[in-house]
């Protein structure tokens, strides 16, 4: 794996060896090698790292194939000139982002039409997490041939055990008979807080507690949401707990009774994997990749708007056999989400870029 070293020294501090090599930092963990190239200068995730022309010329040879993950740095079209200089094939996976969706529009089209172009269009093939994500990257112009669905996956065995049940119940003082709904997401208004907590207002008038986990991405908008709950009356069964980690987050899922991201587009929406493996029935819009595996088999796939969502809470705090049914459901997408499972098609994916490469079809 290679990389840039930014949030190094938050890495090395939580407990990854690092020793120097010729090219910077080193670590090796679990049979897998990771290079941390010095930044000479950055924005955002945008990295100047002058080591990686060396790092190519002596190291590069030695691999059949690169899977370059994101776009929008400097990093992946530097080593993908090396990859094409030596008739080496090579994977992007975008991850969401082909798209600009958010933020720095002119930038993104900037990369686009310098470093990114040759990048993107000499890539072997080209990895979708999702049949939404496929179906974006052929309207703008990528050809089907090159787009292969692999879904992103979770470790079922990470979320079988979760913390003692009532955990997160007790720290917030929620009674055990109120439905505990969760949001779990950064606070930015693409993923859809502001429609959930009124929503959960019209929903659960008088019990239940909406729980809003994440750190603000956007500044100010987790104090707009605050008054979106003030004047919605739901202030005081509304928690805004900020990032949680580790065991916190393993208390929330295991306490949780639904799971909620009625985002405006998510690319993926791993966070709803990780509450279906969980076993916490889940809502998502139309707009999260997601929804091939959710609908009708571990949750409700709705709308983007407040009326489809208002209802869906409804339907699965008050239909128990239709809550049962999906809650039983979050296990078996759980197993086709599973990285074993994901990892065997991912080696499938290398072999098919590699024949492809040497003209073998």
């Amino acid at each position: 794996m290679l990389t840039a070293d930014l949030g190094l020294r938050n890495r090395n501090g939580h407990g990854i060896p690092l020793e120097r090599c010729d090219w910077g930092w080193r670590s090796s963990q679990d049979g897998v090698e990771a290079i941390y190239l010095p930044s000479s200068g950055h924005y955002r995730a945008l990295t100047l790292n002058p080591r990686v022309i060396g790092f190519c010329r002596a190291s590069l040879g030695e691999f059949d194939l690169a899977h370059f993950y994101g776009l929008y740095d400097l990093l992946g079209p530097a080593v993908s000139y090396f990859c094409r200089r030596g008739e080496m094939p090579y994977i992007i996976e975008p991850m969401g982002m082909y798209r600009p969706i958010d933020r720095s529009f002119r930038l993104k089209s900037l990369w686009h039409g310098s470093v990114g172009r040759a990048f993107w269009q000499n890539a072997t093939q080209i990895i979708a997490t999702s049949e939404m994500e496929q179906q974006d990257l052929v309207e703008d112009g990528v050809p089907p041939s090159k787009i292969t669905v692999r879904y992103n996956g979770v470790d079922p065995e990470c979320y079988a055990t979760l913390s003692i049940k009532g955990t997160f119940r007790a720290k917030w003082r929620i009674p055990t008979d109120e439905p505990l709904i969760l949001f779990l997401s950064r606070l930015i208004p693409r993923k859809g807080a502001d429609i959930l907590i009124e929503a959960f207002a019209r929903a659960c008038p008088e019990s239940g507690r909406l729980v809003i986990a994440g750190p603000e991405g956007e500044s100010g908008y987790r104090a707009y949401l605050e008054r979106r709950a003030r004047e919605h009356g739901v202030e005081s069964r509304v928690i805004f707990t900020g990032p949680v980690y580790d065991a916190e987050k393993n208390a929330l899922l295991g306490d949780g009774d639904i799971f909620v991201l009625p985002s405006r587009y998510e690319n993926f929406a791993n966070v709803a994997a990780e509450a279906m493996a969980s076993g916490v029935p889940v809502i998502v819009t139309n707009s999260c990749g997601i929804r091939s595996l959710v609908n009708g088999q571990a949750g409700l796939v709705i709308d983007s708007d407040k009326d489809a969502l208002t209802e869906a809470i409804r339907n699965l705090i008050r239909d128990k056999a239709l809550y049962g049914r999906l809650k039983e459901g979050c296990r078996r997408v759980s197993e086709k989400l599973s990285w074993s499972r994901l990892t065997e098609q991912m080696e499938s994916h290398y072999v098919r870029a590699m024949a492809m490469s040497n003209g073998i079809h």
